[in-house]
């Protein structure tokens, strides 16, 4: 798969998720341990540098260095 996320893009998700995890944890309630699965999402499509809604919308943070 072509990489659709650029370096900035993934430090932001990796920031959100982390967010998210704290939360989820910090949070009273058994509905918070659903900030789990946006958190792992944005972990995954950072480290992957792919994201499936960039490619459907045809969007590309990736800096590409051409010859």
């Amino acid at each position: 798969m072509k990489k659709n996320v650029g370096k900035r893009d993934a430090s932001i998700r990796y920031s959100l998720g982390i967010i998210l995890v704290v939360l989820a944890i910090l949070l009273p309630g058994t509905w918070s341990w659903w900030l789990f699965l946006p958190a792992a999402i944005a972990f995954v499509t950072g480290y992957l540098g792919v994201c499936g809604l960039y490619k459907i919308f045809g969007i590309n943070t990736c800096k590409i260095k051409t010859k």
